[in-house]
């Protein structure tokens, strides 16, 4: 079945994506995110690499808050077959009403393979996997409220899946052109969720220094080198961490202002919600002053 339900009401126009949370124990994280609800973010988005298991994380996060909506982004299918996921999707919706959006991805080559298992065609993987989770018989309680299924999607293909089978799209490591030519794709109903990478950091150098740090993974994988082409970048643009060029159009930098002006040209390029990734000098651990300063800047008072 297609997915019926929109989660636009929950997430609001910006949400906190975070993979630093992953450096804190579970003592610390519950103190975190408690902070990250009372600072009036909506919703927060957690990554699935390889630390914490992205249904129990959420769990833990759901469990140490009140109101926040958590989402993943993304989990990927092959770290848990689909009757699993349809059963672990049902069991947080069902505990959690209208708190939790299961976010899932195609995952990369190579943290597929490191996984050991074999990557497949992403769009048809994808289909066969989300019809696999409609049909599933599920024999605990039931949730009483919509489940909120949304799709990691870069390329038109996946994309148009997302509109098809889910509520919409998250896209990761793109510019409002993207997010332009995504909404194109996707219609105007389906949810359209980008992330965007922040650094509140006037300094160029500085500031481009740090974005390469976070980066550099990124950039190495090809699913992302194909999206960026698209967007006329040439591998010229990915040697050397990056061109400056490439560098300034992924990540926003600078004070409050330049934060803001990013975050609004992704809402005018036809994005429901923008998943806020700020980050620093990893030496300084989690970016929670960096967070505070956001959600001043973001937040409705």
């Amino acid at each position: 079945m297609s997915e019926p339900h929109s989660p636009r009401g929950l997430l609001g126009a910006t949400g906190l994506w975070t993979i630093q949370l992953e450096g804190l124990p579970s003592s610390a994280l519950r103190e975190t995110v408690q902070e990250i609800e009372a600072l009036g973010w909506p919703a927060l988005w957690i990554p699935e690499t390889f630390g914490r298991e992205a249904l129990s994380a959420s769990a833990l996060l759901l469990s140490a808050t009140e109101r926040l909506v958590v989402v993943t982004g993304i989990a990927t299918i092959w770290g848990r077959d689909p009757s699993t996921a349809a059963m672990g999707h049902r069991t947080l919706t069902e505990a959690f009403p209208e708190r939790f959006a299961f976010g899932l991805g195609i995952s990369h080559p190579n943290l597929v393979g490191a996984r050991g298992h074999t990557w497949a065609k992403p769009v048809t993987a994808m289909r066969e996997y989300l019809d696999t989770m409609d049909m599933i018989q599920y024999r605990s309680v039931q949730p009483t409220t919509a489940m909120y299924r949304l799709l990691a999607a870069l390329q038109p293909r996946m994309l148009a899946l997302s509109a098809e089978k889910a509520a919409g799209a998250h896209t990761y490591l793109v510019t409002p052109e993207h997010t332009a030519t995504a909404r194109e794709i996707l219609g105007p109903n389906p949810v359209l969720a980008p992330e965007q990478m922040v650094i509140l950091q006037d300094d160029p150098a500085e500031a481009r220094r740090i974005a390469r740090l976070y980066l550099a993974p990124y950039l190495a994988q090809p699913n992302y080198q194909n999206s960026l082409r698209r967007l006329g970048f040439t591998d010229d643009d990915f040697g050397g961490g990056g061109t400056d060029g490439l560098i300034d159009a992924l990540v926003a930098w600078g004070a409050e202002d330049a934060i803001l002006k990013r975050i609004q040209a992704h809402h005018d390029a036809g994005a429901d919600h923008v998943c806020v990734q700020p980050v620093a000098d990893p030496t300084q651990g989690f970016p929670i002053a960096s967070i505070r300063r956001l959600s001043e800047a973001l937040l409705p008072t």
